[in-house]
C-alpha cells in the first residue's frame, strides 16, 4: 500500500465520484479506478458500492476512510518536520478556509507567504465553517480560518479580524427606498440563504433572533452555497439576502444592489488550530503573516487584546 493509493482513495471517498476525484488530484479517471481496484483486490475488501454510474462507500470503506485520513495527516506533519530541518525550502501546508475569508481576505496573505517561502506548496480547500472545523480536528488542515462562533473543545479559536453582515436587495426591490423595516417585513419577504453550517447563516439567524424574528419563519426561496451565487441570484429578483460586506461592497457601490436598514451584525474571522497538535514553522509563519501569534491564547481577554493589535 502506498501513500498515493491512500490519497486516491480519500479523494474518491470524499466526492463519491471518480471523475471529480481524478480532476482534484491531477490523474486520469482510469488511473484512479485502477488504484481503487488494486486496493480492493489486494486486501479482499470492497470499499465502494457500484450503483449504476454512481459509487458509494461501503461500511468497510467508511472505516478505512477514517484511518486513511489520519495516516495522511500524519504523513503531512512528518513532511513538514523535514521541511523545517531544511529551512522551509520544501514542503506542503494545508489550509482550510470558509468562503468569505478564502475569497476576499486570505488570498493576499497567501501570496505574501508564497513570495517569502516559494518552496512550500500551499493547498487551500474552501468549505463552510463546519467543514473547516472538522478538517482541523481530523488533522487534514494545518491551519483553519472560519467565521462565526464555534464550540469545539479540541480547537483553539483566536479572533484575527472582523466583517459586517449586510442585508441587500436589487435596486427595483420594494425595500430599496425603505427607511425602516419591521419584524413582520422580514417574515413576509422571500429570501436567498446560505446553507446550514455556514458562518453567514449562523450570524444572520442570531441577529434575527435579537429583533424577535424566528429564522424558521422566513420564506426561503432558495439555498445557495456561495456569496457569489447569492449576489448573482439577487439581480432583478424580488428576494433579499444577508451577505458579507466584503462580498457585497462592489455591487453596492455600483448601484446594482441596495443595502437595507438592518443592524449590521459583526462577525468575527477566527484562526483555528488544534490544541494538542504542534504548529509547524510553516504554519506558524503563515499565522504571523495573518497578523496573529501562533502562541496566542483563546481566552476572551487575550482574543480582545490580539484583535486590537491585529487591527
Amino acid at each position: 500500500m502506498t501513500f498515493e493509493q491512500l490519497a486516491i482513495f480519500v479523494a474518491v471517498a470524499e466526492r463519491e465520484h471518480l471523475t471529480k476525484a481524478a480532476a482534484s488530484i491531477n490523474l486520469t479517471p482510469s488511473a484512479v479506478s485502477t488504484a481503487i481496484k488494486n486496493l480492493e483486490h489486494r486486501y479482499g475488501v470492497e470499499l465502494f458500492h457500484r450503483v449504476g454510474r454512481r459509487i458509494e462507500l461501503t461500511e468497510s470503506g467508511r472505516i478505512f476512510l477514517s484511518e486513511s485520513k489520519a495516516l495522511l495527516a500524519r504523513a503531512r506533519a512528518t513532511e513538514l518536520v523535514l521541511s523545517e530541518l531544511g529551512g522551509m525550502q520544501r514542503g506542503t501546508l494545508s489550509v482550510f478556509a470558509s468562503q468569505t475569508i478564502a475569497s476576499y481576505w486570505l488570498p493576499s496573505r497567501l501570496m505574501r507567504f508564497h513570495a517569502s517561502h516559494p518552496g512550500i506548496d500551499l493547498k487551500l480547500t474552501i468549505g463552510n465553517t463546519r467543514t473547516v472545523a472538522d478538517a482541523v480536528i481530523d488533522g487534514e488542515a494545518d491551519v483553519g480560518f472560519a467565521e462565526g462562533d464555534l464550540d469545539e473543545p479540541a480547537l483553539a479559536a483566536s479572533v484575527i479580524d472582523q466583517d459586517e453582515l449586510v442585508v441587500v436587495v436589487a435596486a427595483n426591490h420594494p425595500w430599496a427606498g425603505a427607511k425602516t423595516l419591521a419584524a413582520s417585513d422580514f417574515t413576509a419577504a422571500r429570501w436567498v440563504m446560505r446553507e446550514e453550517g455556514s458562518g453567514t447563516r449562523s450570524v444572520f439567524e442570531h441577529a434575527l433572533a435579537k429583533i424577535g424574528v424566528n429564522s424558521d419563519d422566513l420564506n426561503v426561496a432558495m439555498v445557495l452555497p456561495s456569496n457569489e451565487a447569492i449576489l448573482s441570484a439577487l439581480k432583478d429578483s424580488i428576494c433579499a439576502a444577508a451577505v458579507s460586506r466584503l462580498a457585497a461592497q462592489q455591487h453596492i457601490e455600483a448601484g446594482k444592489l441596495i443595502e437595507v436598514n438592518f443592524c449590521r451584525p459583526i462577525r468575527e474571522f477566527r484562526l483555528l488550530r488544534h490544541k494538542e497538535r504542534h504548529s509547524s514553522k510553516a504554519a506558524s509563519r503563515l499565522i504571523e503573516m495573518c497578523g496573529h501569534s501562533a502562541q496566542s491564547s483563546s481566552s476572551a481577554a487575550t482574543v480582545a487584546a490580539n484583535y486590537v493589535s491585529a487591527r
